[in-house]
């Protein structure tokens, strides 16, 4: 009996609230017709300007801004940079790693963990020149797969344009981690 009571008193609160907003917020919407502008902009006239020397002193302007660019014998950059001339092709690089890279199962089985890192050396074309564990991870087994997954991902895209190294050695971290399911 006290919930009917209570459901019909708040029903009623409701439809009383909605009568008095009612006026202040109509339900009705006026649709107004979309209005259209056409701007032009119209340049002011120029009076005794010389374009030919105005162009020669841009293009002047323009290469001396221009800096040779250097190329750099080699660059070392980590998987996960933050600079943005590597940071799309290190995400490619790192993809494809991921792709090959397990845990293996008898490390899993015997509840091996670590964290290793590796460098690996690349050149210009994306060919692997030469690869290390520059950090061990305590057990031969993930070091080993750690290698393997980067030796299967190689070759890996040549260089895009904009980067000047001539060899790109590349840090890898490998963490690997047993985690509980729930």
């Amino acid at each position: 009996m006290i919930m009917k009571t209570s459901l019909i008193v708040s029903s009623l609160c409701h439809v009383i609230l909605f009568l008095a907003l009612h006026k202040a917020f109509p339900l009705h919407w006026r649709w107004e017709e979309l209005r259209t502008y056409q701007v032009e902009l119209i340049r002011p006239p120029v009076k005794d300007m010389d374009t030919d020397e105005m162009l020669e002193a841009h293009i002047s302007r323009l290469k001396q801004e221009q800096r040779p660019v250097r190329p750099v014998e080699q660059d070392t950059i980590s998987l996960d940079t933050k600079d943005k001339r590597y940071i799309t092709y290190a995400r490619i690089i790192k993809e494809k790693i991921m792709y090959h890279w397990m845990y293996p199962t008898e490390a899993r089985e015997l509840l091996m963990e670590g964290n290793l890192m590796v460098i690996f050396s690349l050149n210009r074309d994306g060919k692997m020149i030469q690869i290390k564990v520059h950090k061990p991870s305590g057990y031969e087994i993930l070091d080993k797969e750690a290698i393997r997954a980067i030796s299967t991902a190689a070759p890996f895209p040549p260089f895009p344009e904009h980067v000047t190294a001539s060899r790109l050695n590349i840090r890898a971290n490998f963490d690997y981690r047993i985690t509980a399911r729930r």
